[in-house]
């Protein structure tokens, strides 16, 4: 079992809704992402997912985007990402890490070398953004063998079979992406969201987690209202680009925006959702 399902039962049994922070690994410079991923714990994230920084982002807005060229002009690899991952985790045995990622990357290491380093380094699952489920045989093969939990996108638009059929493979937690765009998009309907989250909850035991639109304490507190967890990415990276020249700013500002979200999703009514069916 990864860390990923004792995390959540531990929130569970608090009353607590998970907060899932998302850095791009190498920004802005390489020696920047184990001191954030240490600072976001120390905030109150309960799982931290960590990108492979990737030529094409086709899903990801202007804002991942610049985080993933800056973390490039470094030359930052996959391996290299791995090795912060693994310093991490000299420090941090129980924080659940997500890599996410594109196919390319994982695909030009090779699924079962990719799989055996990531177990290696500490990672417990990953997102692959642009891999569907009936395509991804082969590196869900790889990754369970190395217990790695492989988790999948819903998307507004999934109609409720293929809901079913994702969730009947997915791991971890189900990923609800909110809006209908890239990440950064602008604003969220919340009873929009509500009703999605519920649809999925109906076809899966596993947890919800809701990413995409999610900017400040306010609406993560209200998406831990409706949802196990709540994906933080674009927020977070602005902070880092704005401030990238200054490690003790830039750990400050996304330490403040983590521990605001804590607090704010921490006072928020406890989200009833219904039994799979």
């Amino acid at each position: 079992m990864s860390r990923i399902p004792r995390r959540f039962e531990q929130l569970r049994e608090q009353g607590r809704k998970a907060l899932i922070p998302y850095i791009t690994g190498g920004d802005p410079e390489p020696a920047a992402t184990v001191g954030l991923m240490q600072r976001l714990v120390s905030s109150g994230a309960d799982i931290v997912e960590v990108g492979i920084p990737f030529s094409d982002p086709m899903a990801d807005g202007p804002t991942i985007q610049r985080a993933c060229e800056r973390a490039l002009a470094h030359g930052t690899s996959t391996r290299d990402i791995l090795g912060m991952i693994r310093e991490f985790r000299r420090g941090d045995s129980d924080t659940p890490v997500v890599l996410m990622g594109y196919l390319n990357p994982m695909e030009q290491m090779g699924y079962e070398v990719f799989a055996r380093e990531a177990a290696a380094a500490g990672v417990d699952a990953v997102l692959t953004v642009d891999l569907p489920p009936e395509e991804g045989h082969e590196l869900v093969t790889a990754l369970t063998e190395y217990d790695l939990d492989p988790i999948w996108l819903v998307a507004p638009t999934t109609r409720q079979e293929r809901i079913e059929a994702i969730c009947s493979v997915a791991r971890g937690f189900v990923y609800y992406v909110s809006l209908k765009g890239v990440t950064g998009a602008a604003t969220l309907d919340f009873d929009d969201v509500a009703r999605h989250v519920d649809q999925i909850a109906r076809a899966t035991q596993l947890p919800v987690g809701v990413g995409f639109g999610i900017r400040d304490a306010e609406t993560a507190a209200r998406i831990a209202g409706v949802a196990d967890g709540v994906v933080v990415g674009s927020a977070i990276v602005q902070l880092i680009g704005d401030n990238a020249g200054d490690a003790a700013a830039r750990e400050t500002a996304v330490g403040d925006l983590a521990a605001g979200m804590r607090r704010a999703m921490d006072q928020t009514e406890n989200y009833h959702r219904p039994e799979a069916s």
